[in-house]
């Protein structure tokens, strides 16, 4: 899912060193959240298409579990062409049928004409020689904030979140409210919301420490 550049190596199998308690307290009810806290989450995504797909995620998410996204995100991948922005532009109303009737993915009109609404607003910056990662890393925060003590540390929305959401909705996106485009800035890097104690916040600060975001067509 978009950039992944975690080092494997650095986890150890649970039960050596490191423990799940060690972890984010949300990760550790599942082996998905497991899995997606310590390879994914906060790891810097940097390309247009990856951008894309977690927006989208994020915005089906909406209302509901996180897991239950995570479960159906190969589903979600079969029914939007990968999340191929410029084949996802190109769905009628044929695809809304053919989307509405897939079981996999979740079947919200209003999350499916956005998310068809998204790739075209997508494809009108590429077009104006603009991308999508330019302005979600534009509202990485200079310098990071602290990092949080605990879960009540973490906000559900920040003003950056209402800046880049503001400026998604000026440029035709649809569905992406404060709160779902922080939730997209935690899990694509642009925060690291890892907890001090948590043993990979270092890892994915290093990676973040590493990245600049493109400002060339993100097509890749």
């Amino acid at each position: 899912m978009g950039t992944l550049v975690a080092d494997r190596r650095e986890l150890a199998p649970l039960g050596t060193v490191r423990r799940v308690s060690d972890r984010c307290p949300w990760a550790t009810s599942t082996p998905d959240y497991l899995a997606y806290h310590d390879e994914e989450w906060g790891r810097p995504v940097t390309d247009d298409r990856g951008l894309y797909e977690r927006l989208t995620l994020e915005a089906f998410q909406s209302g509901l579990s996180w897991l239950t996204i995570l479960r159906k995100r190969p589903a979600f991948r079969a029914a939007f062409a990968d999340f191929d922005a410029e084949a996802v532009a190109g769905f009628g109303e044929h695809d809304v049928a053919r989307l509405m009737a897939d079981a996999g993915i979740v079947r919200n009109r209003a999350k499916i004409d956005a998310a068809i609404a998204n790739a075209r607003a997508l494809a009108e910056l590429h077009d104006a020689g603009e991308t999508l990662s330019a302005l979600v890393w534009a509202a990485r925060p200079e310098p990071d904030p602290p990092a949080p003590a605990g879960v009540g540390d973490v906000p559900p929305f920040t003003d950056a979140s209402k800046g880049l959401a503001k400026e998604l909705k000026r440029r035709g996106f649809r569905f992406l409210g404060p709160t779902t485009v922080y939730a997209a800035m935690q899990a694509c890097g642009v925060v690291n919301d890892h907890l001090a104690t948590c043993v990979v916040r270092d890892s994915v600060q290093a990676e973040r420490d590493a990245v600049r975001a493109p400002t060339g067509p993100g097509r890749a």
